[in-house]
């Protein structure tokens, strides 16, 4: 039996998926050989591919951590991909005991593993949608009955938004996300970056066009911090991934440029 039977309706056997990818970087199982080849061609564009998926999983999990202490009970999860260790209600929870956190991502794999690992925590759920329909995301059920836009919310953007075009204006996105939030909201993001490495963003910007459901558009740094209008960054900034806030014990690279995405947190102005 190949190993993409009974996959939930809407997967696409001849495309490997985001989601799916990510899951294989970071050693999951739910991921098909369409999937782990392409993951081969990125392996051999840059080797280092799950060293950098796993800073930017431990990233998630110290900005979570960061804005739990900072008062936030509410995240909303854009492009959460497929469950591994170390979900955001996971930390959140383990944190602040009844923290609020709503998944959304439009692949059907995701969307079906998260609801069934949510089937039973009444303060999580799952959202099929797609963040570039921000309006829709934000009246969905899910969110209107778990997130409270009178109190303090985060939304993360977890290498999500490489996946948006230009043409589709990730700017506008996530200020529609940003225009939902209370003064004191805050937005988390990793992003692909072309900045020092524009030779290997180039090769996997290719790849990903060729072989895999959606597109990669790396951008430099300005352009990343840019995604930040309207928020204030915390210190250290817009770094790469595994100089934000690192914690006892984490790596810290020679070069940190070899990790070729960078993270911010910030939080909405008064």
């Amino acid at each position: 039996m190949p190993d993409n039977a009974g996959t939930p309706p809407g997967t696409d056997p001849g495309k490997a998926s985001v989601a799916r990818m990510y899951d294989a970087m970071l050693g999951g199982r739910h991921n098909f050989a369409i999937d782990r080849e392409a993951l081969a061609a990125f392996t051999a564009i840059d080797p280092q591919v799950r060293t950098l998926a796993r800073a930017n999983r431990a990233f998630l999990g110290r900005a979570v951590r960061f804005l739990v202490e900072s008062g936030v009970r509410q995240f909303i999860d854009l492009g959460s991909g497929i469950p591994t260790q170390g979900n955001v209600h996971e930390v959140a929870q383990a944190a602040s005991p009844g923290a609020r956190v709503v998944y959304v991502d439009n692949d059907p794999v995701a969307v079906a593993h998260s609801a069934s690992l949510l089937a039973d925590n009444p303060d999580a759920d799952i959202v099929d949608g797609d963040i570039r329909r921000p309006a829709d995301v934000l009246a969905a059920p899910q969110v209107r009955k778990l997130i409270d836009f009178d109190r303090p919310v985060a939304v993360l953007m977890i290498t999500i938004l490489h996946f948006v075009s230009p043409e589709e204006n990730p700017a506008a996105i996530v200020a529609a996300f940003r225009d939902a939030l209370p003064d004191g909201g805050w937005l988390a993001l990793t992003h692909a970056t072309n900045e020092d490495r524009p030779d290997t963003a180039d090769a996997v910007g290719k790849l990903y066009r060729s072989r895999a459901t959606s597109p990669v558009t790396a951008r430099s740094h300005d352009e990343i911090l840019g995604l930040f209008d309207g928020f204030d960054l915390v210190d250290p900034g817009l770094v790469y991934v595994p100089l934000w806030r690192p914690e006892s014990g984490d790596r810290i690279p020679d070069n940190p440029s070899e990790y070729w995405v960078y993270a911010g947190v910030g939080r909405k102005g008064r």
